[in-house]
């Protein structure tokens, strides 16, 4: 990828409860800086309201902070980049009309980007970069999408989730563990002390690349019921197992549609993003395939995998070359897609 394009931008990230700002330069991010909400852990779950509220609090003090970490003003700015969903449109409100009214202050472009491309786009922010085409499997609590990636701004989806992303089906296998909110990362945690195999949950399995996770969380909302009737300190005594039965069943129903999309399309080059893909059973177990099958494996860098505002930039600098820019009747699309 070639980064001799000059061009000075700003991203803003703002779909769920992370408030993000980024500042590029010629291709290179030059600052990324993510403000995070405590006020949901005492809820179990991200409070709508609560965390448009936050977004509002922190987006001046963070867009700041960005410009002041890479050395700019203001004025340096040629184009100001948003996400404009999907998420939720509260969060989303915030940013979009912060970035709208600076654009328009500045008179310079205004750039709307897609939040799952974005995802997607981030394997671009630092080399090795995939080659064209390349598979990506995208995974976070709110989306997970296997997608076909034929250039930068050509992307198909071959699969999805018909209900739970399965960001979601971890959290809420973690709540039903007694973990606190966000439990997947704690998941991700209690299973590297604990055997994979010690548990067996049911995978569904669908025709064709679409996912289903809701019958693994009644699978073991059942199963847990039934053994505290007999132990009510089951899940203290079993707690690492448990988690590292469901991450294993939940990443094998991931790989298992990831192997028959790279079959189908005779594609080996692949690639995973999202939030979940920061998860260390998904990470080692796709090396271990890879490895199998012959696969070029990327994954993307902890930073980059949770909502943040570099991977905005990113796919803002790609736009931007292709004049992909906004009108300023744009707005906020909760449930944008491809």
């Amino acid at each position: 990828m070639h980064r001799d394009y000059p061009l000075t931008l700003l991203a803003i990230e703002s779909s769920c409860d992370e408030t993000a700002a980024a500042v590029l330069q010629d291709g290179l991010i030059k600052a990324n800086v993510i403000a995070n909400q405590s006020v949901h852990e005492a809820y179990g779950g991200i409070v709508p309201e609560l965390a448009s509220r936050a977004h509002q609090k922190n987006i001046v003090p963070v867009v700041q902070q960005a410009l002041q970490q890479a050395g700019l003003d203001k004025a340096d700015l040629q184009a100001i980049a948003f996400t404009q969903g999907p998420g939720l449109l509260g969060s989303l409100l915030v940013g979009s009309s912060f970035a709208k009214s600076l654009a328009m202050a500045l008179q310079v472009p205004l750039i709307a980007v897609n939040h799952m491309q974005a995802h997607i786009l981030a394997h671009f922010i630092e080399p090795p970069f995939p080659a064209f085409p390349f598979l990506c499997l995208t995974v976070s609590g709110g989306h997970t999408q296997l997608v076909l990636v034929n250039d930068y701004l050509d992307m198909k989806i071959l699969g999805q989730t018909r209900d739970d992303a399965v960001g979601e089906a971890f959290d809420k296998s973690a709540k039903m563990l007694g973990l606190p909110y966000p439990g997947g990362p704690l998941i991700d945690r209690y299973a590297q002390q604990g055997q994979s195999e010690a548990f067996r949950f049911p995978a569904t399995d669908l025709p064709g690349l679409d996912f289903s996770f809701s019958g693994i969380k009644t699978a073991l909302l059942y199963f847990l019921k039934a053994q505290e009737a007999q132990n009510p300190a089951f899940i203290q005594e079993n707690l690492a197992d448990l988690c590292a039965s469901v991450q294993h069943t939940l990443v094998q129903m991931l790989l298992k549609k990831l192997q028959q999309a790279s079959q189908q399309t005779d594609i080996r080059e692949i690639a995973i993003a999202g939030g979940v893909s920061a998860n260390a059973g998904l990470r080692a177990q796709l090396l271990v395939k890879g490895q199998e099958l012959g696969w070029q494996v990327y994954l993307p860098k902890f930073e980059y995998c949770t909502d943040n505002a570099a991977m905005i930039a990113m796919s803002a600098y790609l736009q931007y070359q292709h004049q992909d820019f906004a009108d300023w009747g744009i707005s906020a699309a909760p449930r944008l897609k491809f």
